[in-house]
């Protein structure tokens, strides 16, 4: 795919350093969030994959008209970017900080009702295993932070990634993570290499250890490049696949079998 909007990392990290700085107009961001099909648009795109507007059309709920009219405005007002492949033109968020953005709103947010055991088996399998922009998220994602602790790959903290909201100076939760510095170990190294992921070959225009307070878990998950690259392995390897709903995924039986043999994560699928 061809990007056609996105501006080099460095622009972006330009522009994130210049918003910090001055007046930002949430009010017009908030408008564009605020229509109910923008935002199951925005939801749908928070998994970090690039979707056709037939996708988000149907998601939506709106004819394939407007759900163009409202892609418009969301490129417009800077949420997603638009990119090609071939003939073809897909749509993804313009960055993770969009998707860290709506979690923080889904704090706040007063709940939908639950009308359908659809939605309700949504819902549940968001909270066992999902992805937060293009890491692992959910039960399945603080089940991987911990094992990747008590497995002396990662090191930090108090061991076990658990958020103490009476103890955290910034930390809070559907946001990524500034109380602590964790690390990779050596032992870390050697065994995410066997893995398949070289922490030394991971991209340079991100952090590449980060952790998020889990909005579900209220523990930490892994962020960052590593937790990128670690998640789109399990892909690769066909441990994880994507479920039906938006940002929903499975663990498979042979990503079970994977996981607890390699890190010893002990999650059922």
């Amino acid at each position: 795919m061809s990007d056609e909007t996105t501006p080099p990392a460095g622009r972006r990290a330009d522009r994130t350093a210049d918003r910090l700085n001055r007046q930002t107009d949430i009010a017009r961001t908030a408008a564009l969030i605020a229509d109910p099909s923008r935002a199951r648009i925005l939801k749908a795109l928070c998994d970090g994959r690039a979707l056709p507007a037939g996708a988000l059309a149907t998601e939506a709920g709106v004819s394939a008209p407007t759900v163009s009219a409202h892609l418009a405005k969301l490129v417009e007002g800077g949420l997603i970017t638009a990119v090609r492949d071939g003939r073809h033109r897909y749509y993804r968020l313009m960055g993770p900080e969009i998707s860290t953005a709506l979690e923080a709103l889904a704090l706040i947010a007063p709940p939908l009702p639950v009308t359908s055991l659809r939605e309700s088996s949504v819902t549940n399998a968001l909270y066992r295993s999902r992805t937060c922009y293009d890491h692992l998220a959910g039960q399945l994602g603080v089940a991987l932070m911990r094992a990747l602790l008590d497995g002396d790959v990662l090191t930090g903290h108090d061991g076990d990634g658990v958020h103490r909201p009476e103890q955290a100076v910034r930390d809070r939760p559907s946001a990524y993570g500034h109380d602590t510095d964790y690390r990779l170990t050596d032992t870390g190294r050697g065994r995410l290499v066997a893995f398949g992921v070289d922490p030394d070959r991971l991209p340079k225009r991100r952090p590449a250890i980060r952790y998020c307070v889990d909005w579900s878990e209220h523990q930490h998950h892994l962020a960052g490049a590593l937790g990128a690259a670690i998640t789109a392995r399990l892909f690769d390897l066909g441990w994880l696949r994507y479920g039906v709903s938006p940002r929903v995924v499975h663990l498979t039986d042979t990503g079970a079998d994977g996981l607890r043999q390699t890190f010893g994560v002990a999650v059922d699928g």
